[in-house]
C-alpha cells in the first residue's frame, strides 16, 4: 500500500463526517442501514465516492468526505499544534503516518512529482496541494484554497 492510500485509507475511515447537498458538515452514523438510491443516483454513481466511504454511499451519492472537518477534529484531538493547512508532514502526522524525507519522497513519487526532491521546501508545498487535489477527486471534500 503507498503513502498516499494511507492517507486517504485514514481519512476516508472517519466516517462521522460528510457534506450533503447543501454543503454543509453533517455527522454520517457509522452503521448506517443502507438507504435504497434514487433512480437519478442509480443512473449516475460515483464510483470512487462508493469504493473508499462506505459510510456515504450508503447515506447518499450526493454526499462527500468532509476532509476539513476530519482534519480540523484529529488537529484538536491531537495535544499539540499542528498546522495541517500549510504543512504536509503536520498532515501525515495527524494521519498517523510516517513523516520523513523518504516517506515524503515515496509520496512524491506516487503522485508524479517531477521537480528536484533534494529541494525539501518546494517538494512539500507541491505535495500538500497535490494530495488535496488527490482526496478531492477520491471523494472528498476541500476548500480551494487548499489545493491551488
Amino acid at each position: 500500500m503507498g503513502v498516499f492510500s494511507s492517507i486517504k485509507d485514514f481519512l476516508f475511515g472517519k466516517k462521522f463526517i460528510t457534506v450533503g447537498k447543501s454543503g454543509t458538515a453533517q455527522a454520517a452514523p457509522a452503521t448506517a442501514a443502507p438507504r435504497p438510491a434514487t433512480p437519478a443516483a442509480q443512473a449516475q454513481p460515483t464510483p470512487s465516492v462508493q469504493a473508499t466511504n462506505p459510510a456515504a454511499a450508503q447515506v447518499g451519492l450526493q454526499e462527500r468526505v468532509d476532509i476539513e472537518a476530519i482534519l480540523d477534529q484529529e488537529a484538536r484531538e491531537a495535544g499539540q499544534t499542528l498546522h495541517w493547512r500549510q504543512s504536509i508532514v503536520d498532515l501525515m502526522k495527524l494521519c498517523g503516518i510516517d513523516s520523513s524525507l523518504q516517506n515524503r519522497k515515496e509520496l512524491a513519487q506516487e503522485l508524479g512529482y517531477t521537480g528536484d526532491m533534494n529541494d525539501s521546501a518546494s517538494m512539500n508545498i507541491w505535495l500538500h496541494k497535490a494530495v488535496m487535489r488527490e482526496l478531492e477527486k477520491s471523494g472528498g471534500q476541500v476548500p480551494a484554497n487548499l489545493k491551488d
